[in-house]
């Protein structure tokens, strides 16, 4: 497992990687939290919130990513297999923003299937 300030510089590494525009009005930046995040459908304790975009009129536009939650979904892999895990989480992520600042919701239908797949493939048995 590596520490917060390690991931930090992992996140660091892959936010300077992404195209500059990609940062246009995200005013809020990207948050690296220490904290874990359950996803509210979690049926098993076992469907976490690696990242989140956030647009408000507090916070404004920010991705939030929750290092908690990748050492709890991915504290056993190696620096670069984790670091994949991190871009890609960051990706989706940007996705989002890029979408909001388009007035699309693409992605948001696609996390919404992936959620009701899940939903399907934990429901309880019914007779």
């Amino acid at each position: 497992m590596i520490s917060l300030a390690e991931f930090n510089r992992i996140l660091s590494e892959a936010a300077d990687e992404m195209p500059p525009d990609f940062f246009d009005d995200l005013n809020g930046g990207i948050r690296l939290l220490p904290e874990w995040k359950m996803h509210p459908e979690a049926v098993h304790g076992d469907l976490y919130i690696l990242g989140e975009y956030h647009y408000d009129s507090v916070m404004g536009r920010n991705i939030a990513i929750y290092y908690g939650s990748f050492m709890r979904t991915y504290g056993n892999l190696d620096e670069n297999l984790l670091r994949e895990r991190i871009v890609h989480t960051l990706k989706h992520e940007f996705r989002h923003h890029l979408e909001s600042m388009g007035g699309t919701k693409e992605l948001e239908i696609e996390d919404r299937d992936q959620i009701e797949k899940y939903r399907e493939k934990n429901r309880p048995d019914t007779p």
